[in-house]
């Protein structure tokens, strides 16, 4: 609504308000002008918020953020949490609070570590790079945005043995989904939670067994009024949507056939992205050999295309006029432009083009104003004519990278496991870098808000402002 347009209501509601009789008018009308200011002027906070993995639209975009460029030492540091226990998880908040799973562990015995050998099927050197617990807590805090004090600590899920995973991931990977009154929580084989946001009530829970091989990474999405989760492990590879009141299953649809007969080359990693285009809706959810797009009502495949031979895709793709970004995942990892209005297999029709150099395991790509920004695993940087696909400038990032990149205050931000926060413009012009420091490993993606930045490290919670 314009300046014309709210002045218009304004004085409409003063001239009603005239014909009433005083004080009955006085108290209607301060009544009226605070419900129909709130309406035209929502709260600055409903802007603000960071509801899911990478943000509102799930793009990594926080348009309206002023956070600082550069800092040191205490410099800009609101505030710093402990957080008991590890996870990659993001923060993800609403109002004045921040809510953040995690798991403690306890260490294993030297029989369950042999036990968990011989149920991985691996070999003894592929089993170095898996972690093993005793036992674990899987957990969900919230915190107060304005100091960082915990204001909630519960306890969801308690394992006894659980499931060996990868030395790079955690028991508590996925970023939990905030909408309204309700947070909802996943972690994978050990249970999906719709919870009261305000005092971790348990609303509904599901456990839908599958054997991930290193542990879960897909995060949960709202859609269409259902929570769509992605189960692509080695044992079996389907979507599933579930009805977000009840917990009960709406739709479930398998992955297309694969050619790979090993299920570690048909497992996932990957968080759909919701896109609308010519009134069509889709959840485009990459993974192993194919991206595949789903109609998120029923769960019917719209269109799919194969990728090759990627797998454990993990990077969330990103959308722009028509067009999805979709990186193919380990093995040789490429980057692939795919247009969005097909049906069926539209492998030899919609790819608009390819790129195979430098492109992400892990971190998500970035779509900045026609410009795509990516980073790979050892801190190369690239960005690219989103529409052409053409290299426009190549620079080493400080250290090694699985967060995913965002877009604030004019500036893409970056993030390394040794702690290094890398800001450089959103330009096709490549500039200076400007560098800040935390003292702790950085793997999971930020939660970036008007004023600030929620940096979530191996041991703590950092509000940068």
């Amino acid at each position: 609504m314009n300046t014309r347009d709210t002045d218009a209501t304004l004085a409409e509601t003063k001239l009603v308000l005239k014909q009433a009789h005083s004080p009955v008018r006085k108290i209607v009308m301060r009544f009226l002008l605070i419900m129909v200011s709130a309406a035209l002027f929502p709260p600055l906070h409903a802007k603000a918020d960071w509801p899911q993995f990478r943000g509102p639209g799930g793009h990594g975009i926080a348009h309206e953020s002023k956070i600082p460029l550069q800092w040191s030492g205490a410099d800009h540091v609101r505030w710093v949490a402990d957080v008991p226990g590890t996870g990659w998880s993001s923060p993800v908040v609403q109002g004045d609070r921040v809510w953040l799973t995690t798991a403690i562990e306890t260490k294993p015995t030297p029989e369950q570590i042999e036990a968990q050998f011989k149920e991985s099927q691996l070999d003894r050197e592929k089993f170095t790079r898996r972690q093993v617990a005793g036992s674990v807590s899987l957990r969900v805090l919230s915190l107060s945005r304005k100091s960082g004090e915990v204001v909630l600590d519960t306890e969801l899920a308690f394992v006894e043995n659980p499931e060996a995973i990868h030395v790079g991931n955690s028991y508590a990977s996925p970023t939990p989904f905030i909408e309204g009154d309700r947070l909802y929580v996943h972690f994978g084989v050990y249970g999906t939670f719709c919870l009261d946001r305000d005092t971790h009530r348990v609303i509904w829970r599901r456990s839908i067994p599958v054997f991930y091989s290193v542990g879960v990474g897909s995060s949960p999405v709202l859609c269409n009024n259902h929570v769509v989760l992605v189960c692509d492990g080695i044992d079996k590879q389907f979507v599933i949507a579930l009805d977000k009141d009840t917990g009960e299953t709406a739709w479930k649809t398998p992955r297309p056939p694969f050619r790979a007969e090993d299920g570690q080359y048909r497992k996932a990693y990957s968080t759909p992205l919701f896109v609308s285009y010519g009134g069509r809706d889709q959840l485009v959810i990459p993974g192993a050999q194919w991206v595949v797009s789903y109609d998120p009502a029923t769960g019917d495949e719209i269109w799919r295309v194969d990728h090759g031979a990627g797998f454990s895709n993990v990077p969330r793709p990103v959308y722009h006029d028509g067009v999805v970004f979709v990186c193919t995942g380990y093995g040789a990892p490429q980057l692939w432009a795919i247009r969005v209005d097909g049906t069926g297999d539209v492998t030899n029709s919609h790819v608009k083009w390819k790129e195979k150099s430098q492109i992400p395991k892990n971190p998500s790509p970035l779509l900045v104003e026609g410009l795509l920004f990516v980073i790979n695993d050892n801190g190369v940087m690239t960005c690219m004519d989103s529409d052409t696909g053409k290299t426009q400038w190549r620079k080493r990032i400080p250290g090694n990278h699985s967060a995913s990149p965002v877009f604030a205050n004019g500036h893409v931000f970056l993030f390394s496991h040794e702690g290094t926060v890398t800001a450089i413009k959103a330009s096709a012009e490549p500039s200076d870098l400007l560098e800040s420091k935390i003292d702790d490993q950085l793997m999971a993606s930020p939660a970036i808000l008007s004023d600030s930045v929620l940096l979530r490290t191996r041991h703590k919670l950092y509000c940068i402002e």
